[in-house]
Protein backbone atom coordinates (compact mmCIF):
# COMPACT_ATOMS: atom_id res chain seq x y z
CA UNK A 1 0.00 0.00 0.00
CA UNK A 2 1.52 3.34 -0.74
CA UNK A 3 1.13 6.10 1.21
CA UNK A 4 1.56 10.04 1.93
CA UNK A 5 3.50 10.82 4.88
CA UNK A 6 1.42 13.95 6.58
CA UNK A 7 3.91 13.70 9.24
CA UNK A 8 8.00 12.56 10.17
CA UNK A 9 7.81 9.04 11.46
CA UNK A 10 10.51 7.61 12.71
CA UNK A 11 12.52 4.47 10.98
CA UNK A 12 9.95 5.27 8.02
CA UNK A 13 10.15 8.33 5.98
CA UNK A 14 9.18 12.24 6.45
CA UNK A 15 6.73 14.59 6.02
CA UNK A 16 5.69 14.66 2.31
CA UNK A 17 7.44 11.23 1.97
CA UNK A 18 5.36 8.71 -0.42
CA UNK A 19 6.20 5.22 0.88
CA UNK A 20 4.74 1.62 0.39
CA UNK A 21 4.07 -0.15 3.82
CA UNK A 22 2.05 -3.35 4.76
CA UNK A 23 -1.60 -2.91 4.44
CA UNK A 24 -2.64 -3.52 8.15
CA UNK A 25 -0.03 -1.12 9.45
CA UNK A 26 -1.14 1.94 6.98
CA UNK A 27 -4.72 1.54 7.65
CA UNK A 28 -4.95 0.84 11.40
CA UNK A 29 -2.27 2.49 12.21
CA UNK A 30 -0.71 5.12 10.50
CA UNK A 31 -3.41 6.78 8.68
CA UNK A 32 -5.71 6.61 11.55
CA UNK A 33 -3.61 8.58 13.94
CA UNK A 34 -2.88 11.36 11.50
CA UNK A 35 0.52 10.34 10.31
CA UNK A 36 -0.28 9.54 6.92
CA UNK A 37 -3.04 9.47 4.05
CA UNK A 38 -3.68 7.17 1.19
CA UNK A 39 -1.59 7.67 -1.89
CA UNK A 40 -4.04 8.56 -5.24
CA UNK A 41 -3.62 9.85 -8.11
CA UNK A 42 -5.19 13.07 -7.16
CA UNK A 43 -3.21 13.17 -3.75
CA UNK A 44 -0.06 12.76 -5.71
CA UNK A 45 -0.86 15.49 -7.60
CA UNK A 46 -1.52 17.88 -5.43
CA UNK A 47 1.21 16.92 -3.06
CA UNK A 48 4.04 17.12 -6.43
CA UNK A 49 2.22 20.92 -6.61
CA UNK A 50 2.71 21.75 -2.93
CA UNK A 51 6.61 20.09 -3.05
CA UNK A 52 6.99 22.55 -6.39
CA UNK A 53 5.67 25.74 -4.69
CA UNK A 54 7.73 24.93 -1.32
CA UNK A 55 10.72 24.66 -3.41
CA UNK A 56 12.19 28.24 -2.68
CA UNK A 57 11.26 27.85 1.16
CA UNK A 58 12.69 24.64 1.54
CA UNK A 59 16.17 26.25 0.41
CA UNK A 60 15.78 28.47 2.95
CA UNK A 61 15.29 26.24 5.89
CA UNK A 62 18.03 24.18 4.86
CA UNK A 63 20.27 26.92 5.14
CA UNK A 64 19.09 27.86 8.65
CA UNK A 65 19.53 24.15 9.51
CA UNK A 66 22.98 24.52 7.90
CA UNK A 67 23.76 27.44 10.11
CA UNK A 68 22.61 26.12 13.38
CA UNK A 69 24.59 23.07 13.03
CA UNK A 70 27.48 24.62 12.63
CA UNK A 71 27.05 26.58 15.85
CA UNK A 72 26.00 23.20 17.23
CA UNK A 73 29.61 21.81 16.15
CA UNK A 74 31.25 25.17 18.33
CA UNK A 75 29.75 24.39 21.66
CA UNK A 76 31.55 22.78 24.34
CA UNK A 77 28.83 21.11 26.09
CA UNK A 78 29.97 20.10 29.75
CA UNK A 79 27.20 17.90 31.73
CA UNK A 80 27.54 18.04 35.28
CA UNK A 81 26.13 14.37 37.29
CA UNK A 82 27.19 12.47 39.96
CA UNK A 83 29.04 9.68 39.94
CA UNK A 84 31.36 7.27 42.35
CA UNK A 85 34.96 6.73 42.90
CA UNK A 86 34.96 4.55 39.92
CA UNK A 87 33.79 7.12 37.37
CA UNK A 88 30.25 5.18 37.33
CA UNK A 89 27.23 7.46 37.02
CA UNK A 90 24.34 7.15 39.70
CA UNK A 91 21.52 7.40 36.95
CA UNK A 92 22.24 8.08 33.12
CA UNK A 93 22.64 11.13 31.06
CA UNK A 94 20.16 11.22 28.66
CA UNK A 95 18.71 12.93 25.15
CA UNK A 96 16.82 15.28 27.49
CA UNK A 97 19.45 15.84 29.34
CA UNK A 98 21.32 17.32 25.99
CA UNK A 99 18.49 19.03 25.00
CA UNK A 100 18.23 20.61 28.06
CA UNK A 101 21.87 21.95 28.20
CA UNK A 102 21.60 23.38 24.27
CA UNK A 103 18.65 24.81 25.14
CA UNK A 104 20.29 27.36 27.87
CA UNK A 105 23.05 28.12 25.46
CA UNK A 106 19.96 29.23 22.84
CA UNK A 107 19.85 26.51 20.77
CA UNK A 108 16.54 24.70 20.75
CA UNK A 109 16.44 20.98 19.68
CA UNK A 110 13.89 18.63 20.95
CA UNK A 111 15.38 15.57 22.40
CA UNK A 112 13.53 13.06 20.18
CA UNK A 113 15.88 14.13 17.23
CA UNK A 114 18.95 13.66 19.06
CA UNK A 115 20.70 10.10 19.12
CA UNK A 116 23.85 9.55 21.15
CA UNK A 117 26.52 7.37 19.77
CA UNK A 118 26.03 3.60 21.74
CA UNK A 119 22.75 4.40 23.76
CA UNK A 120 22.51 5.94 27.33
CA UNK A 121 25.37 7.44 29.08
CA UNK A 122 26.35 5.77 32.12
CA UNK A 123 29.77 6.86 33.09
CA UNK A 124 32.31 9.84 33.17
CA UNK A 125 33.99 11.18 29.63
CA UNK A 126 33.64 12.41 26.24
CA UNK A 127 30.95 11.46 23.85
CA UNK A 128 29.85 12.21 20.31
CA UNK A 129 25.78 12.55 19.81
CA UNK A 130 24.29 13.27 16.42
CA UNK A 131 21.41 15.55 16.17
CA UNK A 132 18.92 15.97 13.50
CA UNK A 133 18.20 19.53 12.48
CA UNK A 134 16.50 18.76 9.20
CA UNK A 135 16.01 15.64 7.12
CA UNK A 136 19.17 16.89 5.37
CA UNK A 137 21.27 18.30 8.03
CA UNK A 138 22.75 16.17 10.62
CA UNK A 139 25.17 17.80 13.05
CA UNK A 140 27.72 16.20 15.10
CA UNK A 141 27.78 17.41 18.80
CA UNK A 142 30.47 16.71 21.34
CA UNK A 143 29.70 16.89 25.06
CA UNK A 144 31.96 15.61 28.07
CA UNK A 145 30.46 14.28 31.28
CA UNK A 146 32.31 15.48 34.42
CA UNK A 147 31.67 14.45 38.63
CA UNK A 148 29.82 17.09 40.38
CA UNK A 149 32.21 18.45 43.19
CA UNK A 150 31.42 17.61 46.52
Amino acid sequence: MEIILIKDVENLGFKDDVVTVKNGYGRNYLIPQGYAVIATPSAKKQLAETLRQRAHKEAQIVAEANAMAEAIKAVELRIVAKAGKTGKLFGAVTTADLAEELSKLGHLVDKKFIQVAGGTVKALGKYTAKVRLHREVIASLEFEVVAEAE
